[in-house]
């Protein structure tokens, strides 16, 4: 393997960790917090965008660093690399990693500890997605588990509103549950893999293929072990509940990096450890096969999220439990986007978890700043704010309608690629596909009745004189709108990143 001379990827991966050290050290107040914050999440978004502009857009895994020996013993290593997969990922957690230091702007309460925990978390979830490394990979997945622990019971809603300790300890149990399973299919492979020095390289195991591997127990079993722990974190239902209580009880900025990001280590992991590797020929996954086997049963679960997210999402009186559930349904598409296993529906999988990052990300924050000037998310009692708040009527206007589809928007490309590339698949029935349109149907519902429940009807007393979105927050809000739409309008720019991760990808 090749090493890049200059090493971007552990640049980008420990500047914001570094960030929290300088915090930690030498920031004497809140000011110097926050500046410190926003600089070096800047630096490692402004490395993200350089990698971007740098990348071979012919595919295969680049900016490379090691693999370097880590743990002697295990031969476990030290190894980052990205491609098309990986790559949008990094720079969506960069992204969202900044706007998030904006959107927590006017936190007042223990702001060096939070700052540190928001800048840790950043750190986690960059590892996850640069490791080629399954113990490299299961480190960073388990290290984004404190912070948001603490950031949510800390700093999340208090009593009577919210039950912040009670949905941080959900989230903790329901992650620790899939990484239990995870940790034991991943001792399994490596187990499985040629002795007696084993190996935990994603890229070794994916290239050897099922006739390399000697399974210490069935392949299906390891696949499933594996999987378990995705299906929670992206979520599936009804592996889904934590999402709902861990999104109304968390800070605004915790929830823009939860729906933006953090969802999509899950969907992350199903394409790159278990449904396929994809890279540079490389089709069959860490578990050759056995995807294949099940595409039905995954499909039809995805169907059941798109439709349940659906449906539960109209019964909401919480602008953000309203939004969390809308993700369940979203990252359906995903689901059944990946186990199609056909090039396009990867690929509209991938553009779908970047759209669902970008558009949720400012749908939570739209709901940050209508709770800010009202203290109200309870949306019975809201209406008329458009008079009161044009700028960010507007704005979570255009975030709703990315959210139902609507043409010229992000969201729109990645469904269209989704659901074109999972009706031509042979693993299953177009009906499955079809009935997945349908969550479409009823998002759009959901979405137009919020926003002319909150926005559009007759303006309330009580609500005159609450401000509008001011020049900072018009800076990051107008900052998602551009990438939305440019995404929408032109999203080739992002396709023929992503499309040769998955060129002559075999199902």
């Amino acid at each position: 393997m090749s090493t890049e001379s200059f090493p971007y990827l552990s640049l980008i991966l420990f500047l914001p960790a570094a960030g929290a050290i300088v915090i930690g050290l030498f920031a004497k107040d809140a000011r110097e917090v926050r500046i410190t914050a926003a600089l070096f999440t800047f630096v490692a978004f402004a490395l993200s965008l350089a990698l971007f502009v740098m990348f071979d857009r012919s595919g295969g895994l680049q900016f490379e660093e090691g693999p370097f020996l880590w743990i002697k013993s295990i031969g476990a290593h030290y190894h980052l690399g990205v491609d098309g997969l990986s790559l949008p990922m990094v720079i969506l957690t960069t992204f969202l990693g900044l706007v998030a230091v904006f959107v927590s702007w006017k936190i007042d309460t223990r702001v060096k500890e939070y700052f540190i925990w928001l800048l840790l978390l950043e750190t986690g979830i960059l590892g996850v997605f640069c490791s080629l490394d399954l113990l490299l990979f299961f480190l960073f997945w388990e290290v984004e588990l404190i912070p948001m622990y603490m950031l949510i019971s800390i700093w999340g809603t208090p009593p009577p509103l919210g039950r912040k300790e009670y949905s941080a300890i959900k989230f903790v149990v329901y992650t620790l549950f899939g990484s239990a399973f995870m940790l034991a299919g991943i001792l399994c492979l490596y187990f499985s893999t040629p002795g007696p020095e084993h190996t935990f390289s994603m890229v070794a195991i994916a290239s050897g293929g099922a006739e390399w591997l000697t399974p210490v127990i069935p392949l299906a079993s390891i696949f499933f072990l594996i999987f378990i722990a995705f299906a929670i974190k992206l979520p599936v239902v009804p592996l889904h509940t934590w999402l709902p209580d861990a999104h109304t009880d968390a800070p605004t900025a915790v929830s823009v990096i939860l729906a933006g990001v953090l969802l999509k280590m899950g969907g992350y992991g199903m394409i790159r450890l278990v449904a396929g590797f994809g890279d540079g020929g490389i089709d069959n996954g860490l578990v050759p096969g056995v995807a294949d086997d099940y595409t039905v049963v995954l499909a039809a679960f995805a169907v059941v999220s798109v439709l349940y997210g659906a449906a539960a999402t109209v019964r909401q009186t919480d602008l953000k439990r309203l939004i969390a559930y809308s993700s369940v349904s979203h990252m359906g598409f995903v689901l059944l986007g990946v186990f199609a296993l056909k090039e396009l529906s990867l690929t509209g999988a991938t553009f779908q978890m970047f759209s669902h990052g970008l558009i949720t990300g400012l749908l939570f924050a739209m709901v940050g700043l209508v709770y800010d000037k009202t203290h109200q998310r309870h949306i019975p009692v809201l209406g008329g704010l458009a008079r009161q708040m044009p700028v960010i009527a507007v704005v979570f206007s255009i975030a709703g309608l990315a959210a139902l589809g609507l043409p010229t928007t992000i969201g729109f490309a990645a469904e269209f690629v989704v659901f074109v590339g999972s009706f031509g698949s042979s693993a299953f029935s177009g009906v499955f596909v079809v009935l997945a349109v349908l969550g479409i149907v009823v998002g759009a519902g959901y979405i137009l009745w919020m926003l002319e429940r909150v926005f559009y009807r007759e303006p309330k007393e009580q609500y005159d004189g609450v401000g509008d979105a001011d020049n900072m927050e018009k800076a990051y809000i107008f900052a998602f709108v551009a990438l939305i739409m440019l995404f929408g309008v032109y999203p080739k720019l992002l396709l023929d990143v992503i499309g040769p991760v998955f060129n002559g990808f075999v199902g």
